[in-house]
Formats: structure tokens, C-alpha cells, sequence
């Protein structure tokens, strides 16, 4: 029985009340006022040229894909270690994944190692903002610049996070945000992409109205809509964004109080990481992050089946995160490696997540300290060990 589970989604309190304006108001379908508010707020807090709702974050970055206008054969540079939207958004326009390992600090794409995957076919760089840390985006963006390449923010854990005072998601080309109910800002299932470029926000609009000019219609600035290009349904309904309103006021204040349980879980663990037991999660200087995870790294000689299993049946809902890309069916089918991937495959098979949602109490953390602790000791040997 999990008396404290891995993820608790957070309630303001104010999102049935919105539901019900917006129910009062007979606004169902998508771009009411509520979807406006939020992308009032989105363009506000990021800077972005034109912020678009999605009904999530894959639905996001596949309007990537159609705005960066991939094709077949198209190779996209990204890191192994995501989830499959970030890669499957691309292979939906016949494009090929090349899988770049990542850096062993962040666990976000080593930028040292992208150069050496660009060739002829390559049209992007997807960097994917682990843990809602930055990228080493200066670099990408140099790079991208110098080979003509566009950049592609998977920023899905990045909300009200930022990279040198820029926010997440606002950096490169375009940028994809998720507000899926294990995310910090939440609507159960939702997203929005970022245009970061401003003669591109009318064609998103078109892609993301299904192809058509029918926003200008209603704006008054054509007489009739039509189909204009390829595209979909990407929107979301209105109900579900009058919720995300009433996450997104909140915002800075969810992000601190996780940041609050963040800092007491690096505060406890210091010692142990000190003594070779794990290794805490590094935040560069130039990142300021919003605490969207906790993880922990454990020794090589550590077999973190055997930590999860003890950790769940002490009632802990501690989890592992993803299974590389490269090193599954379709990844290994659809996509290719750019040489091997040792820090991800390491890291991978090590990391742990804790639980982390807002209301979690420091007498709870310290009970998954303990029992992290605990399972350690009895997984394996504890040495001084390079985490």
C-alpha cells in the first residue's frame, strides 16, 4: 500500500469555479476567453512572439515538425534519453532521429558531441530540458546558427524555469510545453508551443486550426475561411484551458513551495552523497530551475530493483524514468545512434526519482530518506564511488 505516492496532482481551488464560468458562458470548443487569458500569459512570461494551446505537449511539438516542414529522410539531432513524443513527432514526417548522448552533470544533450552528428540530411536540434534545467543553449543556438539548423525546445518540464534569465521554451526556433498532470502547471492533459519567430505565428495558427485561415475569419480579416495547408485539430477544448488558468495564476507559487520540498531533499542527502553513497541532481549557475523533479543517482554496485522493490513495499512511491530511446524497438528501427551513448546508458540505469508534489511534508520526506537509505544498504555495497 503507497501511503505516499510518487506524484499527488495540486488543486488552487479555483479551477471548478472557472469550469463552470466557462460552462455558464457556453464556451466549450477551443480559443474562448479562458484560452486567450492563457496565452496572454504565456506570451507575458516568456517573451515569445505567439504562444499557441495544444491538448498537450506531443500535439506541440508535432506542429514543430510541420512548421519546420520535415520531410522524409530529414535526420534530427536529440537526445536518447526522453520521452518517445520527442522523437516520434519527427518520425510522423518520415523523419530520422540521431541519438546524442548527454552530459553526465545535467543528463541533458551533451552540446560538445552534437557537431559530430550533423550531416548533409540534418535539418534540426531537439535539445529536451531535463528536470526543468537548461540546456547549454548558447551553444546550440551558435551552432545551429553556423550550420543553418533549426532549433526545437522539447521544454515539456521546463514552465517557469530559465536558462541566462531566458525562459525555457523561448530560446530556439520554437518551443513545446507540457501541462500533463505529472507536470508542475496542470490540466490534465494539455500543452502549448512557443513561436519564437514572428512570421511564423500565422502559419501555426493555420497548422494548428487544421490547415485552415479560420482564426483570420473570425478576426474579421478574411470574408470566408478555407483550407490553406496541412494541418490538424491541435487545440484544446475550452474547459480544459478555464483549469489551466487557474494553475497558471498560481504558478509562482506551486514553483515554490516544490522548490521549498527540492531544496530540503538536496539539504538531507548531502551526506550521503558525500560519503559515495548517491549523487544529487547539479544545476548549473546558469539555469534557474522549478523543481518539476528530485532524482538520485545510484552507485554502479547498487541494483536499483532491488532499491524500488524495498522502497514500495515500504509504502514509497519512488520510480525510475526512461527507458533510451536507442535501446528500443522502434528506436532502434526508426532512428540511429551517432556513436555510443555511454553516459546515458549508465545514468539511466541508475537514477531514482522521489516523490515531489506540492503539500508533500518534511516528516514524509524524511520517511523516504530513510527508506531510500535503508534500501541502499541492503541493494549493495556502500563504498566511495564516482556518482
Amino acid at each position: 500500500m503507497i501511503h505516499i505516492p510518487f506524484n499527488k496532482p495540486y488543486m488552487t481551488g479555483q479551477e471548478l469555479g472557472y469550469i463552470a464560468d466557462a460552462h455558464a458562458n457556453l464556451q466549450f470548443a477551443g480559443d474562448g476567453a479562458y484560452t486567450k487569458r492563457c496565452h496572454a500569459w504565456l506570451e507575458a512570461r516568456t517573451g515569445t512572439a505567439r504562444a499557441l494551446l495544444t491538448h498537450s505537449c506531443t500535439a506541440a511539438l508535432e506542429m514543430s515538425a510541420l512548421l519546420a516542414e520535415i520531410g522524409p529522410g530529414d535526420e534530427i539531432i536529440m537526445p536518447s534519453y526522453t520521452f518517445v513524443s520527442t522523437a516520434n513527432a519527427f518520425v510522423l514526417r518520415g523523419g530520422v532521429p540521431v541519438f546524442v548522448d548527454i552530459r553526465p552533470d545535467t543528463l541533458n544533450l551533451d552540446e560538445t558531441l552534437i557537431e559530430a552528428a550533423i550531416t548533409p540530411r540534418t535539418r534540426a536540434i531537439v535539445p529536451v530540458h531535463y528536470a526543468g534545467v537548461g540546456c547549454e543553449m548558447d551553444a546550440i543556438m551558435a551552432l545551429a546558427r553556423r550550420h543553418g539548423l533549426q532549433v526545437i525546445e522539447d521544454a515539456a518540464q521546463g514552465v517557469t524555469s530559465e536558462y541566462r534569465g531566458k525562459a525555457l521554451g523561448s530560446i530556439g526556433d520554437l518551443g513545446a510545453y507540457s501541462f500533463h498532470e505529472t507536470k508542475n502547471v496542470i490540466c490534465g492533459e494539455g500543452g502549448a508551443l512557443l513561436v519564437n519567430t514572428p512570421e511564423r505565428s500565422l502559419r501555426a495558427e493555420i497548422i494548428r486550426e487544421k490547415g485552415t485561415d479560420r482564426s483570420r475569419f473570425f478576426r474579421g480579416e478574411v470574408d470566408k475561411y478555407t483550407w490553406q495547408e496541412v494541418g490538424s485539430s491541435f487545440l484544446p477544448g475550452e474547459l480544459i484551458t478555464a483549469f489551466l488558468w487557474a494553475q497558471l495564476e498560481q504558478a509562482d507559487r506551486i514553483t515554490g513551495e516544490r522548490l521549498a520540498s527540492w531544496r530540503y531533499y538536496h539539504e538531507q542527502l548531502a551526506a550521503a552523497e558525500k560519503a559515495g553513497i548517491l549523487r544529487r541532481p547539479i544545476v548549473p549557475d546558469t539555469c534557474t530551475h522549478n523543481a518539476h523533479m528530485y532524482y538520485v543517482l545510484l552507485t554502479a554496485d547498487v541494483d536499483r530493483d532491488v532499491v524500488l522493490r524495498q522502497m514500495k513495499q515500504h509504502g514509497i512511491g519512488a520510480v525510475f524514468h526512461y527507458v533510451p530511446l536507442h535501446t528500443s524497438p522502434a528506436g532502434s528501427a526508426l532512428g540511429r545512434t551517432n556513436g555510443a551513448l555511454p553516459v546515458t546508458d549508465s545514468l539511466s540505469a541508475r537514477l531514482i526519482r522521489l516523490p515531489l508534489w506540492v503539500g508533500l511534508t518534511r516528516a514524509e520526506q524524511d520517511e523516504v530518506i530513510d527508506v531510500l537509505l535503508r534500501a541502499i544498504d541492503l541493494a549493495g555495497h556502500r563504498r566511495p564511488a564516482t556518482v
